[in-house]
């Protein structure tokens, strides 16, 4: 299984339209329920920092494919102040599909 974290921080003024392109990517997903694919964004307590976690046995997996990922992929540098990517490895968790 491939995982992979994205950190990043909106700027103040475009919280409500990312938030807004985020539901219609989860809308979306939940529509279409791909296989293997797990995707969760955690919103920080500030309001604009964001934490995405994907996991798939191959990523991206189908995000590219999603129309609203696109339109939400597009815009997603000039919302954010900072953004970075890396992988990662479990040292434990519970409840998350061991």
């Amino acid at each position: 299984m491939e995982t992979i974290v994205i950190q990043y921080r909106v700027r103040p003024e475009q919280v409500t339209t990312h938030l807004t392109l985020l539901r219609a990517v989860y809308a979306e997903l939940a529509g279409t329920r791909p296989a293997g694919f797990r995707f969760v964004t955690l919103q920080l307590d500030d309001g604009r920092s964001f934490v995405d976690i994907a996991l798939a046995p191959e990523l991206p997996g189908p995000l590219p494919q999603l129309e609203s990922f696109r339109r939400y992929r597009a815009g997603l540098e000039a919302r954010c102040e900072e953004r970075s990517t890396s992988g990662f490895t479990a040292v434990g968790s519970y409840g998350f599909g061991e």
